[in-house]
């Protein structure tokens, strides 16, 4: 049991690492700041950062997602209790990866408490521990990153006015040249031999596939561009220091029942599994995140990405499990609704994706339980 717990805590590290390691990364692929094989190093490199550090500062989240006030001691002392936890959790976030919906381990690690702590207790859960401690949190974060969206994004578009940073698209002129097939001849019939090359003058404005937005103007001696790319690129690494302080010592709660783990190795396993997740399995969901959800430029990105690791690293700090995933994919809603470049068909999608992983992991808590007690 105690084997299958370990196991179990790690498959959830790199099901984490699969569906979260992105996310912090995700505008600067989106607003092609940075590739996605450069982004997801990056990503890589500072979540493993969150995790060291994690040993220091995150001792109150380990102690959440112990399980402790939620259910009664006796059953958090349960390895049986505790794998089953792991388990539902895992397989949540692991199919909701495969199938490329960004959700929360967060929320999966609480739907699993309380499915598995419905059938391990009779006593039930402890509704005010779950809506204080858990629900609030998670009801509350994302609106909040919404929320100071819509009011720091305008403010930084003033600011950069007011510094004569002024954003420039480009006009494509030139000789556009078409194939067109000779009279006659059905459409997705022509070969390309017969094709005839044509060629006439036109002008047009650049789209994103040909051109980018460029911010022109100077940082005092730097050139605008370069100090904005420097700053997103230092959000989108602060955002992952903050994904990994908040997430390690929740997983890392699950291999520390038992005692037979140091909290330094469950912490450290941890995060080198999260790195490996996100490295071999993070393309369907960063795909969502970057592309999906909104258009971006490097400015906007550089906002999502600040007010993201703003609410992300006080969360931690304080012991409030938040998600990166609803703090993040809030932050870009509100970029999407203050430019009116929101998808809102992916935007109902990944909510609605939300709304279905409490139950499923719910479920899976309760029948891995119900599978594992008799073991114990």
């Amino acid at each position: 049991m105690i084997l299958l717990l370990i196991l179990s805590g790690l498959f959830l590290a790199f099901a984490n690492g699969a569906n979260d390691n992105f996310k912090g990364v995700a505008t600067l692929f989106g607003s092609k700041t940075a590739s996605s094989k450069i982004a997801l190093t990056w990503a890589t490199l500072t979540t493993f950062a969150g995790s060291c550090v994690a040993l220091f500062l995150a001792h109150e989240l380990v102690s959440t997602f112990s399980g402790k006030g939620l259910v009664p001691d006796e059953v958090v002392q349960l390895s049986s209790f505790t794998t089953s936890v792991a388990m539902a959790a895992a397989i949540t976030v692991y199919l909701a990866t495969r199938l490329g919906f960004p959700i929360s381990t967060t929320h999966a690690l609480t739907g699993a408490l309380v499915g598995s702590g419905l059938l391990a207790s009779s006593a039930g859960v402890n509704v005010n521990k779950l809506f204080g401690s858990f629900f609030l949190p998670l009801l509350l974060s994302p609106f909040l990153a919404i929320a100071l969206t819509l009011i720091l994004y305008p403010l930084f578009s003033y600011l950069r006015k007011k510094m004569g940073i002024s954003r420039k698209s480009c006009l494509c002129i030139g000789n556009e040249v078409i194939s067109t097939a000779p009279a006659g001849i059905v459409d997705g019939s022509a070969s390309q031999a017969s094709l005839q090359m044509t060629s006439f003058p036109s002008i047009s404005i650049g789209t994103q596939v040909t051109c980018e937005q460029r911010y022109v103007g100077q940082m005092g001696e730097i050139n605008a561009k370069s100090f904005l790319d420097s700053l997103h690129f230092f959000s989108a690494g602060l955002v992952s220091f903050a994904r990994g302080l908040n997430d390690t010592p929740k997983i890392a709660a699950i291999l520390l029942v038992t005692s037979t783990l140091s909290p330094i190795v469950a912490l450290s396993m941890v995060g080198v599994v999260m790195a490996v997740g996100g490295i071999l399995m993070s393309r369907k969901v960063a795909q969502k995140m970057s592309l999906e959800i909104t258009e971006m430029n490097d400015g906007q990105g550089f906002t999502a990405n600040f007010i993201t690791s703003l609410i992300v690293t006080g969360a931690s700090l304080s012991g409030m499990p938040v998600s990166t995933t609803h703090v993040s994919c809030g932050a870009l809603f509100g970029i999407g609704s203050v430019t009116k470049q929101a998808r809102w068909m992916t935007i109902f999608k990944i909510v609605n994706s939300w709304i279905i992983t409490l139950p499923v992991a719910a479920a899976l808590g309760y029948v891995s339980f119900l599978l594992l007690r008799s073991f114990e």
